[in-house]
């Protein structure tokens, strides 16, 4: 199987200097004050359920506000932004009765973004940048039972996570991502049986892009949610041989610090990280308890 061009190109960039990656798309989103109508546009204005909140929508409704967010982190020093498809998989947006939308929804995501990199591109002809295809955790998990009095039930199979990982990336893909990257993984079932759609889509194409992997822990133990720790975590997904593999969101980077420790000595994959702002807290401007000096300031010491 043949590697991207994307993917040589990353790996020399990576080996030569540090990648910076962008930041959150929601909290970029919120500063829009965007209402139903925004979410809705032409496309969805008879849809039967609210869409305010379903953010991935906004590629195809709104795709000026992400573009324009797109750019701003390209302008801040981004080598990888990644797509507005957090939610892109029939799983995610079967809470807005949107399961037939999930391919357009994918392609126009990462549209959006590919658009955005060759613009900036073009008037600075010395930086090349990457767009990730970003897929999420779902709300469903493959390890634990959604019901305390059944400890056997499960709401979701790694079946249907495989199924609709493999729709998501190839909406991705087609859409023009460089990379894949699946973000926030607080169960690693639920990454095993991503992975297993991704590497289906790569053998089907015969070529292999970049799959960036992302943790994501639930507290100071340092564990998934399904109870793993970062090196019993990659001892279950080495085997797909990422690009990289890190943490995400969670606690903060002074939280993830020695976390990121641990994952960093039991891998020979590239290494990524990029926290919350600290812990949520509702009474700041920011909903966070950090601000972006400090988060850039914890960040530096890596």
């Amino acid at each position: 199987m043949k590697q991207s061009e994307s993917y040589q190109k990353l790996e020399a960039l990576v080996n030569s200097r540090i990648i910076i990656m962008d930041g959150a798309m929601g909290t970029m989103i919120q500063r829009y004050k965007l209402e139903e109508a925004d979410y809705r546009g032409d496309r969805f204005k008879h849809h039967k359920s609210d869409l305010k909140g379903n953010n991935d929508l906004l590629s195809i409704t709104r795709p000026d506000i992400i573009k324009e967010i797109h750019t701003q982190y390209l302008a801040a020093g981004s080598d990888i932004i990644e797509t507005n498809s957090f939610s892109g998989t029939r799983i995610a947006q079967s809470d807005y009765h949107l399961e037939n939308a999930v391919d357009e929804i994918n392609f126009a995501a990462a549209r959006v973004a590919k658009d955005a990199v060759l613009m900036f591109e073009e008037s600075h002809p010395d930086r090349e940048c990457f767009v990730a295809g970003a897929l999420g955790p779902t709300n469903r998990t493959a390890s634990i039972s959604p019901k305390v009095e059944d400890p056997g039930a499960r709401n979701v199979t790694y079946d249907e996570l495989e199924d609709n990982y493999y729709q998501q990336a190839k909406g991705l893909i087609q859409g023009g991502a460089d990379i894949l990257l699946m973000e926030t993984t607080f169960d690693t079932l639920n990454l095993k049986a991503g992975i297993s759609g991704i590497k289906k889509l790569f053998r089907e194409l015969n070529t292999e892009y970049p799959l960036m992997l992302s943790l994501t822990i639930s507290d100071s133990s340092g564990r998934t949610l399904s109870g793993q720790t970062m090196a019993a975590a990659w001892a279950s997904i080495m085997h797909s041989n990422p690009f990289s593999v890190g943490m995400n969101c969670a606690l903060g980077a002074d939280g993830l610090r020695p976390y990121m420790e641990e994952l960093s000595k039991s891998t020979t994959a590239y290494t990524s990280c990029y926290p919350n702002a600290g812990l949520p807290d509702p009474l700041s401007e920011t909903g966070y308890n950090e601000l972006p000096h400090q988060t850039a300031g914890a960040l530096k010491n890596f």
